[in-house]
């Protein structure tokens, strides 16, 4: 069965160019979505999936219908691969049932594994060079302004004893983790000061 996903990324935009090529290709079914690429809820393309069985064929228009990014793109053709189904991209001319578009689509797949390859690369000696100057990776240690004044709150909250750390993060805003950390940190700073 022919099954066409069809996306734009706003509420302005029309799908209709895309599903009058899906439908003119034989699709049968054709899930829409109105959602950014970036936007990593997708549940017409989710529904789509779990809908999918050996044999299918997922049809778009172009690729970056589908993806977000060639990452996620070709994380989806492997998923579709795995289910035992096809995928066509009509404007981009790819087809993974033909040897063509299998070699095709292999090529994006390489190019996307170099690409993180020198990604990987370059944070590596981004790290060295900065190691070998004396600095350290990493998020800078310590709370922002904001984060302190949160922490100072948490603090006296979880002093007084008529709060829970549940009950404080609530108030805060924050996780009940964040809550634990923010105490801590609080009292280790009292703990510094007084030892100084």
């Amino acid at each position: 069965m022919k099954i066409g996903y069809a996306r734009v990324s706003t509420q302005d935009q029309k799908l209709e160019l895309q599903t009058d090529a899906l439908t003119h290709h034989g699709c049968e079914q054709i899930y829409r979505e109105k959602k950014s690429g970036k936007n990593k809820e997708r549940p017409e393309l989710e529904k789509m999936i779990n809908q999918l069985r050996a044999g299918d064929t997922v049809v778009v228009w172009k690729l970056d219908r589908l993806g977000r990014s060639l990452r996620d793109l070709i994380d989806l053709v492997a998923e579709f691969k795995e289910k035992g189904v096809d995928f066509v991209s009509l404007q981009d001319g790819i087809n993974t049932a033909t040897p063509t578009g299998r070699f095709t689509f292999n090529i994006f797949a390489s190019l996307a594994e170099f690409e993180r390859e020198i990604i990987r690369e370059r944070t590596n000696a981004g790290l060295a060079s900065a190691k070998a100057r004396g600095r350290k990776g990493g998020r800078p240690t310590g709370l922002s302004k904001a984060a302190m004044e949160k922490a100072k709150s948490a603090k006296i909250l979880f002093d007084s004893g008529t709060k829970s750390v549940e009950e404080i993060a609530k108030i805060l805003g924050v996780g009940r983790t964040t809550c634990y950390r923010y105490i801590e940190h609080v009292s280790g700073m009292s703990k510094d000061a007084t030892e100084s």
